[in-house]
């Protein structure tokens, strides 16, 4: 029937000019026209830059325009959506990951490490873990993580979909906390403030109303590093493997 996708188009769906001009291959909608003059890696670094200095609410169409030093029309040879952008965006801020970061260990060894340089990585740019997806990100470079991650599974008897799950968990985690201690102020050990802590503000606030909330304030435990963002990371994924260790015992 005219005008209908064909069989072979529905098996081998278009993709999106910006995917493929990321994973280097042939521009599926060429636009005619004189031959481009940057690549949709520029773009994404312009992003990037913009991001890092002036926060991702100023990553626009027409600043990424600017900052290259052309028109933003010409920025849709290479991209159709600010969405394009953003994923863009993302894949070259990850970078690729390192071949070697989960290559040995145990798989909560490797799982551990993957977890704490995703960490590193969000807290050197804390927007990524607040920017807004639209769709779960399918770049070279991200994809490169997550098959990095997947590896620390080898040989735990878990399915596909369980490493794709149990990895999904944690980075969920890792996204999470980043996004809120950038919020409360405290990705750094030195971003403590000079007003009083949230401990010592809440034991003198809450009383026989809020029973539980002051036993646990006043009941800390071994003493723990100062640092909230380094403590707090550390504690969640301990837990969470333990959880993982349980389901892979499971097996």
């Amino acid at each position: 029937m005219s005008g209908m996708p064909s069989s072979d188009d529905a098996d081998h769906p278009l993709i999106p000019r910006y995917l493929a001009l990321l994973w280097g291959r042939e521009d599926p909608t060429p636009r005619r026209g004189p031959r481009p003059t940057l690549t949709v890696h520029d773009i994404g670094r312009a992003a990037v830059a913009i991001a890092d200095a002036q926060g991702v609410g100023a990553v626009s169409m027409k600043a990424i325009a600017a900052e290259l030093g052309l028109t933003t029309m010409s920025l849709y040879r290479y991209v159709d959506s600010k969405d394009d952008v953003i994923e863009v965006m993302v894949d070259t801020a990850f970078g690729p990951c390192d071949p070697t970061l989960t290559a040995t260990g145990t798989w909560r060894e490797r799982l551990t490490s993957w977890a704490l340089a995703a960490a590193s990585l969000s807290r050197e740019r804390p927007w990524l873990a607040a920017i807004p997806l639209r769709r779960p990100p399918v770049g070279p470079n991200v994809l490169s993580w997550t098959d990095a991650g997947v590896r620390s599974f080898t040989d735990t008897g878990l399915t596909g979909q369980q490493k794709l799950s149990a990895l999904l968990l944690v980075d969920g985690f890792v996204r999470h906390h980043v996004r809120q201690a950038s919020q409360m102020g405290m990705l750094d050990a030195t971003d403590t403030g000079t007003g009083p802590t949230y401990e010592a503000m809440v034991s003198e606030l809450v009383d026989h109303r809020l029973p539980h909330l002051a036993a646990a304030i006043n009941d800390p435990g071994p003493p723990e590093d100062d640092d909230y963002f380094t403590t707090e990371l550390t504690f969640g994924l301990s837990v969470i493997l333990d959880g993982i260790d349980a389901l892979i015992e499971s097996v």
